[in-house]
């Protein structure tokens, strides 16, 4: 080889070489921001792009048609911990018996909660040189070695529990703000709404090169009803209090997604941040609006499971879409680890799919075929495949079977006209649920169920007499 072949040849390693340094730094370059909102017992007609007329919510809509609405956005669970868990994990919560909140009253140990062999995504995005925030209600173990330092998160600011006050009163060692497993002092609190978004504002302002998971758990609109002046002077136009405080709760969340943008804007970081806009369930049983849909918080009917979900990345997603095909909780893990240049495929444990190619219809199927809930261990149940559901209804009594596409409200039961619809959907439920395990604790879910039918049916029949 003559000495100018040599020069060619060395001149185009160090070529390829500069090449493959160029396109990892680009790819670092790439990888978005992302953050997820997520709002605690919002019903599904709460959010003005699903049609509330009482409740102002002008960012959220804005930022929702900035890229998708999922029309048939789901979470994996009824309530609050539970929905967490699949949320986090990618996965049916039932696969490592987290089924229930943690019990009330109680001090939990380390076993109740998600176990720390289950991969978050705040892990997975770790690993892919993110830095990882976890801020707001955390609810997925009350014990201090299942708090999100545990878990994959840098950075936690917010209460282990379930609920809290939102002046910031601390009530016992899990109804306490703790910043990185510091408490908080309660004098440098106001309303934790405007706290959180603080707090998440200034993680993204913060000096780093590497992009950012923000998990925005917000405590609103769950109970308790507490709403500051500011709030409440934009919802005083409806005459039902009750309607009124929890609109205001609803708009100090929009308040704050108002905020998050004007940050991201002044950052020059928008055009490449993910958000992810939902609710952990469906609406709570007062003051919440989960029509047009049946049921609440707790049910398996589409008001209990169905949320208001979008999101949007002006870099990867045009804006102004509905997708109309059904998609879980589950599915963000992997949409994110794709997204941040990772190989979901690699992640088996995963049971969502990755949502960006279908948003952006390069694939033109569904996401899931079929898609499955369980609560307490079976005490209530549901399976969609297509445009059948079937659900084994405890408040009711009875196994359901609805077809959305004729009846998205669930107001016909048509199980006795497709008996082999009924067997079908049972057996492909009873295979799903024999990889699941046993609930690992227990809550009062199964008995409040029974109380509030009970409840219920005895007043339909006082106003029948």
């Amino acid at each position: 080889m003559s000495f100018a072949s040599v020069l060619l040849v060395i001149a185009s390693c160090t070529s390829n070489k500069e090449k493959q340094i160029s396109e990892e730094i680009q790819k670092e370059i790439a990888k978005p921001n992302i953050i997820v909102i997520l709002t605690d017992d919002q019903g599904w007609a709460d959010v003005g792009f699903n049609g509330a007329t009482d409740i102002p919510t002008p960012n959220i809509d804005k930022m929702a048609a900035e890229g998708v609405v999922f029309s048939n956005g789901y979470v994996s669970h009824p309530y609050c911990s539970p929905s967490r868990a699949g949320l986090l994990t990618g996965r049916y919560q039932a696969r490592f018996g987290h089924d229930c909140n943690m019990p009330y009253n109680v001090e939990s140990d380390e076993t109740v909660g998600t176990p720390l062999s289950e991969k978050m995504i705040s892990e997975a995005l770790k690993d892919l040189g993110y830095r990882t925030s976890a801020i707001g209600k955390w609810h997925l173990g009350d014990h201090e070695e299942l708090w999100p330092p545990a878990q994959g998160f840098d950075h936690w600011f917010g209460f282990p529990g379930g609920g809290m006050n939102y002046w910031g009163k601390s009530k016992n060692k899990i109804q306490t703000i703790y910043r990185d497993r510091k408490v908080v002092p309660e004098d440098e609190l106001t309303y934790l709404t405007d706290d959180f978004t603080d707090e998440a504002i200034d993680f993204i302002t913060k000096k780093d090169d590497k992009p950012f998971f923000i998990y925005l758990a917000y405590n609103a609109p769950h109970a308790p009803d507490h709403a500051t002046k500011q709030y409440l002077e934009n919802t005083k136009h409806i005459e039902y209090a009750g309607r009124s405080i929890y609109g205001a709760m609803v708009n100090g969340v929009d308040h704050s997604v108002g905020r998050i943008d004007s940050t991201l804007v002044a950052n020059g970081i928008k055009d490449n941040t993910v958000i992810v806009y939902l609710s952990d369930n469906g609406g709570r049983v007062e003051h919440a609006d989960n029509r047009p849909y049946r049921g609440h918080k707790g049910m398996l009917f589409e008001g209990g499971i169905k949320v208001p979900f979008s999101i949007t990345w002006p870099n990867g997603i045009k804006p102004n879409q509905v997708y109309n095909e059904a998609v879980i909780s589950l599915d963000l893990f992997p949409t994110f680890l794709n997204m941040a240049g990772g190989n979901a495929s690699n992640e088996k444990q995963l049971e969502g799919k990755d949502l960006l190619p279908y948003i952006n219809k390069e694939n033109t199927g569904k996401p899931h075929e079929i898609m499955f809930w369980r609560s307490v261990g079976g005490f209530e149940y549901a399976v969609r495949k297509g445009k059948y559901k079937l659900y084994k209804s405890s408040y009711k009594d009875k196994t359901l079977l609805f077809d959305l596409e004729e009846d998205s409200y669930e107001r016909y039961d048509i199980s006795d006209k497709y008996p082999e619809i009924m067997i079908e959907l049972q057996a492909a439920y009873k295979d799903w649920d024999a990889k699941n395990i046993a609930p690992q604790w227990v809550d009062p879910h199964a008995e409040n169920v029974l109380k509030e039918e009970s409840k219920w049916e005895a007043a339909r029949n006082r106003s029948s007499k």
